[in-house]
């Protein structure tokens, strides 16, 4: 797993769209992404033997709940069709969570299917008191804590936080 660079941005954006279409733009999740940068040090593709882009995975800064606690919110995490169940998304997820813990985050959230999550300790116990700012499946919300008690009280909607863009036009990702 490498660090994205500024130069990664076209290839993940497509991959992104390959592999989720694009009502991606849509979700819940990218309302809490819109206009921000990724949370410092988080964002890392997946290459090839060639150099190509084939995963990508990213965590952002969100607060849970008004004035409540810091965390992550993990995502997209995508991996080229043709390379899916070759392992390439686990490494990410590890590499995400690992860098996550050792940069002294608290916990991550995401919004994904638990049977796959699971595996990374990723569950729903968690997160019952607190909503995603739109259209989202309640049982999907689902939470890993790094450090005990980090999600702790927390509740209400989940709120972006953490470094805006600049200069960059409506709608755009880094």
């Amino acid at each position: 797993m490498l660090g994205e660079g500024a130069g990664d941005v076209a290839a993940r954006e497509a991959l992104l769209d390959r592999a989720m279409g694009p009502k991606r733009r849509k979700k819940s999740s990218e309302k809490l992404r819109r206009g921000r940068r990724p949370s410092e040090g988080l964002a890392f593709v997946a290459r090839d033997v060639s150099g190509a882009v084939v995963g990508t995975v990213r965590l952002w800064d969100v607060r849970l709940g008004e004035g409540g606690p810091a965390a992550l919110l993990l995502g997209p995490l995508a991996v080229e069709q043709g390379l899916k169940s070759g392992g390439i998304g686990s490494a990410l997820m590890r590499h995400a969570v690992a860098e996550a813990a050792r940069l002294g985050h608290g916990a991550i959230l995401l919004v994904g299917d638990a049977p796959y999550y699971g595996r990374f300790g990723f569950s729903a116990d968690r997160t019952g008191a607190l909503a995603m700012p739109g259209p989202y499946e309640r049982h999907r919300l689902l939470a890993l804590e790094l450090k005990d008690g980090a999600m702790g009280g927390a509740n209400g909607t989940i709120k972006a936080a953490g470094r805006k863009l600049k200069g960059q036009a409506p709608g755009f990702v880094a």
